[in-house]
């Protein structure tokens, strides 16, 4: 398969990958360095999601376009839909996603204010 668009920078599938499974884990240590892994990739992949919020701040012709009622509701609700397919439970899933959108927010504004305000 042909990639378009690079991986995000600092997403190390390799090292995503050398994790011990989470049915496999037998010590507290393989838990620990299981989530240390996947929280290096959620890094990676939330410090891209902010690179659109760069371009977002760019794009939108003025700051009231910055927060879009609708949108949020269709992020969380696409979320939510994920994670009932990958088996995270909604309760977990919606609350950390709506905190994520809103500083995605806030980082957006502050974006704009900065470069176009």
């Amino acid at each position: 398969m042909t990639r378009s668009t690079p991986l995000p920078h600092g997403l190390d599938l390799d090292d995503l990958a050398a994790r011990t499974a989470p049915q496999a884990c037998r010590t507290m240590a393989d838990v620990r360095d299981g989530v240390d892994r996947l929280d290096r990739t959620l890094v990676a992949l939330i410090a891209e999601r902010t690179r659109y919020m760069d371009a977002a701040a760019r794009i939108k012709p003025d700051r009231a376009a910055v927060r879009d009622e609708a949108r949020i509701e269709d992020v969380v609700e696409k979320v939510c839909h994920a994670a009932a397919e990958a088996g995270l439970p909604a309760s977990l899933a919606e609350p950390v996603w709506r905190e994520l959108v809103e500083r995605s927010i806030a980082y957006e504004l502050d974006v704009f204010d900065r470069t176009r305000g």
